[in-house]
């Protein structure tokens, strides 16, 4: 008899191991959140590089604070403001520091519009005096600090406003703008959806000027739908909506003088579309970047902002499309940084202030997928490539001249790295085709691992009970080219 029981014993706990081992995902688990990833909140990177804020919400008291933590020992080492403090604000959803980080402008009752623009109402909170200011009594749309944080510009009913903090004053920069017909400062629907910008305005480097689009939306054509809200009948939402072939907005660059308030057009050779501006580092030097119609021809150009004055940086051409990105740094003496894809592959490229090509940076049969940045000091520059194989996402740093390459984060999966303002540190996102984010903090100079800071260890325990085919990763040849592919089989293919 105890043969048999034992038996059965051994019968029955092998059973339960081989269900535990094929126990299947519900979808209900899913939507609950069983497999749900453990992240890190977004945060940002303090002055002193040695630092970073997030934001942390209370789901208890529904309070928010921004909390200080040392990039080290990831310790939390203080709170710079807690909406509990604040009467005028039960809590906040975003925030922005001043550049010199005396200053918070705090995001609240904030309302979509489209993919990327908001509404909201917005308050700027002294770190040392704790005072709080707010910015406009209606809603706005992208407050943007002056470089001494002295004043905010912001444009609401498609117009231009700069706020002043200390006197509480209010000055509105443009008149012409209005609903479906002409905006100031933000762009319309195609640049917002095509180009990913909505803020269409910048503070030059010592705050005396705003360059800023605007859009004449006039012979746009209207595009009509309902909107369903709470109420018992759907509202007709109109805007203006160019369909393939139907005209564009006129898009215009103006210059504004802070202190006279004159505003002065500039001009860009009937440029079709003005998807990016930036400042240099000198106050009077505008990059502003145009493209045709057709999208394969780009001009970068020089403004000179104080004689509006305009010469070409430089131009890019390609059979297909120019791609539109933000991967531009202008250095100390405004040569600048400048990804391109002119020889087949996305590659890193350094250009004098004149426009000239000084050298290609990075080369290969592989594509720089993201530009981090340069660190001026240790001559560093530092991107995400495909330098491990087409599917792996590797981080590196080179030198400006294209030597000296270190790989800093490269085990075959994704890594994404996210730097410290001074380039001291960065905390690497680490994830595979079979393991969820690991993240751990690194020296931004070697790559060399400082420590771990967290992982999805128990994700992967949990999944050992259940039956998960593996992704098989191969190549397809279409059209005469190998394209990566992967296969997920069902546990019990044949």
């Amino acid at each position: 008899m105890r043969k048999t029981h034992l038996f059965t014993l051994i019968l029955l706990s092998f059973s339960v191991i081989i269900w535990a081992q094929e126990k299947k995902i519900s979808v209900s688990e899913i939507y609950q959140g069983a497999f749900r990833t453990e992240g890190l909140e977004a945060l940002r990177s303090m002055n002193n590089g040695t630092q970073y804020t997030v934001l942390h919400t209370n789901r208890f008291s529904q309070s928010t604070t921004v909390d200080k933590y040392d990039y080290k020992t990831l310790e939390k080492v203080g709170t710079v403001v807690s909406s509990a403090d604040l009467a005028e604000i039960p809590s906040f959803s975003a925030y922005t520091f001043s550049d010199d980080e005396k200053k918070l402008l705090l995001s609240t009752e904030i309302e979509p519009i489209f993919r990327r623009s908001r509404l909201g109402v917005f308050y700027v909170y002294e770190i040392a005096s704790k005072k709080v200011v707010k910015v406009s009594e209606s809603k706005i749309q992208e407050p943007l600090f002056s470089p001494d944080g002295s004043q905010v510009a912001y444009v609401k009913d498609n117009n231009l406003y700069i706020f002043t903090i200390e006197s509480g004053e209010t000055k509105q920069i443009t008149q012409d703008g209005v609903k479906n017909q002409i905006i100031n400062g933000v762009t319309d629907w195609v640049y917002e959806e095509e180009f990913s910008f909505v803020r269409a305005f910048e503070w030059n480097a010592d705050g005396s000027k705003i360059a800023f689009l605007r859009f004449d939306e006039t012979s746009v054509p209207e595009f009509s739908m309902d909107v369903y809200g709470t109420g018992l009948y759907q509202q007709p939402h109109v805007f203006k909506y160019p369909k393939a072939g139907e005209n564009n907005s006129k898009v215009t660059l103006h210059l504004l003088d802070v202190a006279s308030g004159n505003i002065a057009a500039v001009d860009l050779n009937s440029a079709y579309y003005i998807p990016r501006i930036k400042w240099m580092n000198h106050k009077d030097m505008l990059s502003v970047q145009t493209l045709n119609r057709h999208q394969d021809h780009l001009t970068m150009y020089a403004v000179n902002a104080k004689k509006n004055e305009v010469s070409v940086l430089l131009e890019e051409k390609d059979d297909a499309y120019v791609d539109i990105t933000d991967n531009l740094t202008f250095l100390e003496d405004d040569s600048f940084i400048w990804t391109s894809e002119k020889d087949g592959y996305n590659h890193i490229y350094l250009y004098g202030e004149d426009g000239n090509l000084m050298s290609q940076i990075t080369k290969g049969d592989w594509e720089v997928t993201k530009y981090y940045g340069y660190d001026q000091n240790e001559d560093k520059i530092y991107y995400q490539s495909t330098e491990n194989g087409s599917i792996n996402r590797g981080v590196y740093n080179i030198s400006s001249g294209g030597d000296d390459k270190k790989a800093l984060a490269v085990i075959q999966g994704t890594n994404n790295a996210s730097f410290s303002t001074d380039f001291t540190y960065f905390i690497n996102t680490y994830s595979s085709a079979e393991i969820p984010p690991v993240y751990t903090l690194h020296k931004a100079i070697n790559g060399k691992k400082v420590k771990d800071i967290k992982d999805n260890g128990q994700l992967l325990q949990r999944l050992e009970s259940y039956a998960v085919s593996p992704k098989e990763f191969s190549t397809i040849s279409i059209n005469g080219n190998d394209l990566n592919m992967y296969m997920i089989k069902p546990k019990d293919f044949d």
